[in-house]
């Protein structure tokens, strides 16, 4: 039987891919008359990921805001006792800032990103409360972090997570694409510091699922079967997109950053089906002449093109377009630093996205039934890759030429292919269906969320 209300505190990792889909779950369990106070850890990169109330902020008073400097020097290179202090005192921050607001309330759970989940085992012993993780990867990224110690164990991977045999690959089912020895999730052959952090880090994923009373998903039944098998119990609650009256009324809520609307206004003016929409993200770049080779290939496509150019898209620093470069492209296509992406996959005009292939980028092309031209650069976006073309077959992979780039020439004939195969528009069209049912009365993603909903009410 319920007591008082609920009272959720959710604690994403500092990053927007990451945020952003926590920040959605708030709004939507909020809805169900669930109190949320959402914490604002900071941000892992140079924009800073501040918590602004959305225009839903204004019907959903259930939803606050503390924000807390939570830094990851708990994956740095530290004594464990240094560590667990570390830990600690992070914990201790969050819980005091959330009891200083002037509306604190008893708080009855914490949900976490797998990725904090030393968030969830510090304050769940300090208060003795129900804890959640929240994974907001797709569930075979998930289960490939959750065999890390199966896998250590085989001799598959050594201690520092890379492959024993770098020409064989993982496979943990017939019906999920397997991981070669560059696409596991942690890999950053570029940097080795950066690779043990994000080892690190999916060890406490790890131990974060092993260890909670519940864990939810932003995927669904429909979308990756095999891999719900591998992670029993997991509730899949995707995916958490905008029902298309609310993104009209008020925009998508979870993107921290500001985005430019006129491109919408551009989008207006083209055809239906006629616009190439490129995006990577708020974390993936490219290098210079990645960027030349991309530019020059959507200008010799002919095609419209709305482009999202972050200022520190080309490894940090501004991009240098081709020489006449805009000037050529001025009639033909639109460049923004951030556009309102949920928006922009719901417009006609949209054909096709060229992406990064984030978990959240995917799922919002997928919902939409828009084909996807898959350019992925690290983490769990080779796995989403395949899922997209390979699985799902809503998609293409754009492939390096013997000199491993992305040339002009693979761009503009893969944009040629992907708007000529009509079978790809079609499982697109299907798999937006399946996506929109999951999430009706009687899908698997409804039915789950009323448990998670169960769970944190009783």
């Amino acid at each position: 039987m319920a007591n008082k209300q609920a009272h959720i505190v959710m604690v994403p990792l500092p990053a927007q891919g990451h945020a952003k889909p926590l920040l959605k779950l708030a709004y939507k369990v909020a809805s169900h008359g669930i109190k949320v106070t959402f914490v604002d850890t900071g941000s892992l990169h140079k924009k800073p990921v501040v918590t602004k109330p959305h225009k839903l902020h204004q019907q959903h008073t259930n939803v606050g805001f503390v924000s807390v400097s939570v830094g990851l020097e708990v994956f740095g290179d530290q004594s464990k006792e240094e560590t667990k202090m570390a830990k600690r005192a992070q914990a201790e921050n969050v819980m005091d800032a959330i009891k200083n607001m002037k509306d604190y309330s008893e708080i009855s759970c914490v949900v976490a990103d797998a990725t904090m989940g030393w968030i969830l085992s510090e304050v769940a012993e300090m208060l003795s409360i129900q804890t959640v993780s929240f994974f907001p990867l797709s569930i075979g990224s998930s289960a490939l972090v959750c065999h890390i110690e199966k896998l250590t164990e085989a001799g598959t991977i050594d201690t520092n997570g890379n492959m024993v045999k770098s020409d064989e690959v993982i496979s943990l089912s017939a019906d999920i694409p397997p991981w070669k020895a560059t696409e596991i999730s942690w890999i950053d052959p570029r940097n080795a510091e950066t690779q043990k952090s994000y080892f690190e880090m999916s060890k406490v994923f790890q131990k974060a699922a092993e260890s909670v009373d519940l864990i939810v998903c932003n995927s669904s039944l429909e979308f990756e079967p095999a891999a719900c098998d591998l992670i029993p119990g997991c509730l899949t609650v995707g995916p958490l997109i905008e029902r298309d009256d609310v993104l009209r009324a008020s925009g998508a809520a979870g993107s921290f950053w500001l985005e430019d609307t006129s491109c919408l206004d551009w989008l207006d003016t083209k055809p239906p089906g006629s616009v190439i929409y490129v995006a990577f993200g708020s974390a993936a770049n490219l290098y210079q002449h990645e960027f030349d080779e991309l530019a020059l290939g959507l200008e010799s496509s002919g095609r419209p093109f709305l482009w999202v150019v972050r200022s520190d898209i080309t490894s940090g620093a501004p991009p240098e377009y081709p020489v006449g470069f805009l000037e050529r492209v001025a009639d033909l296509g639109k460049i923004v630093e951030w556009a309102p992406q949920e928006n922009v996959l719901a417009h006609p005009s949209v054909a096709c996205f060229l992406t990064h292939c984030g978990w959240n980028s995917s799922m919002e092309s997928i919902s939409r039934g828009v084909p996807l031209l898959c350019w992925p650069s690290f983490s769990d976006q080779f796995h989403n890759a395949s899922y997209i073309s390979d699985i799902w077959k809503v998609g293409l992979k754009l492939n390096k030429d013997e000199s491993g780039i992305i040339s002009r020439h693979e761009i503009n004939i893969r944009i040629e292919l992907l708007l000529s195969d009509d079978s790809l528009k079609i499982n697109a069209a299907n798999l937006k269906k399946k996506a929109q049912e999951s999430v009706l009365p009687g899908g698997s993603s409804f039915k789950n969320f009323e448990k998670f909903i169960n769970f944190l009410r009783y």
